[in-house]
């Protein structure tokens, strides 16, 4: 299983999240509490919005910890909305077209799970691509058919509805093969401006996910912690496991749900039923 996080708010160093912090995503990568393994060493990505057109991005085949490069471009990008993700490999190879996020024009998506025995289900799911996206797949992973298949379903005006219908895709594809526990997620997703968080698992047991509590209580619980006290309004954190260890810091997304985060710092639980697409 993967480590990833996702911030949405004021501009912020992004080595701030990665490096400088506790338990951060690096030495999550090392160290990870809450994922079934505790490394995360085959490869890294880093996905952000600034003053260009669309994200950018940076993946590497290499551990994040290992990268020089990382630390000190992550020092120096500044962003109000930037998604990392380092990657521990379900079976597809060890390569840069593999590592996360993955990219649709402005939108960039980060997963944490699988899709249990993909490579029987990996034809009839690329099947189900519309034809003018399928030459947009480059990698072997099911992460990347799984953006492919939203995009299919309507990523750019449903995005909450285009998982749910690639998901449930997914999930009836697997029960005609007699495939069970077909998916087990944690996906980030962002257009720029939205952040989207989904927690699911079709056997209800999803990897972990969290969403960081509202700045003004965290202020006011921790009134002698600097950093807390720099927070604004509309800052928010989402993570595969928390960073550091504060009470009250941190809100454990339920599974089978979505989050959606607005450029303003609200935040919106919804359920999350995936349901196979009409044909």
């Amino acid at each position: 299983m993967c480590r990833w996080m996702a911030w949405s708010g004021q501009p912020l160093r992004i080595a701030e999240l990665l490096f400088n912090t506790e338990h951060g995503l690096v030495d999550q990568s090392r160290h990870a509490r809450l994922a079934t393994e505790p490394t995360n060493g085959d490869g890294f990505g880093l996905g952000w919005y600034g003053t260009g057109i669309g994200p950018g991005a940076y993946r590497r085949v290499v551990p994040a910890w290992a990268d020089a490069n990382l630390r000190h471009l992550s020092a120096h990008i500044e962003s109000p909305l930037f998604m990392a993700h380092v990657r521990a490999s379900s079976g597809s190879v060890v390569q840069e077209s593999n590592c996360h996020p993955f990219q649709h024009g402005r939108w960039l998506l980060v997963h944490n799970g699988q899709i249990n025995d993909f490579h029987t289900l990996r034809r009839d799911l690329m099947l189900a691509v519309a034809p003018e996206r399928f030459a947009e797949i480059v990698g072997s992973t099911d992460t990347e058919v799984l953006l492919a298949l939203a995009v299919t379903y309507g990523l750019e005006h449903d995005p909450l509805g285009a998982l749910e219908r690639a998901i449930g895709l997914v999930e009836a594809e697997a029960r005609r093969h007699g495939i069970e526990h077909a998916v087990q997620a944690t996906i980030g997703l962002s257009d720029g401006e939205r952040l989207w968080a989904v927690r699911y698992a079709t056997d209800a047991a999803p990897p972990s996910l969290f969403v960081s509590a509202d700045a003004e209580a965290l202020r006011q619980l921790h009134p002698d912690n600097p950093r807390l006290q720099q927070l604004r309004h509309d800052d928010r954190l989402v993570v595969s496991e928390p960073l550091v260890d504060l009470p009250g810091a941190w809100h454990e997304v339920n599974p089978s749900t979505a989050l959606v985060v607005t450029p303003d710092g609200g935040l919106d639980h919804r359920p999350f039923h995936p349901q196979p697409p009409s044909r």
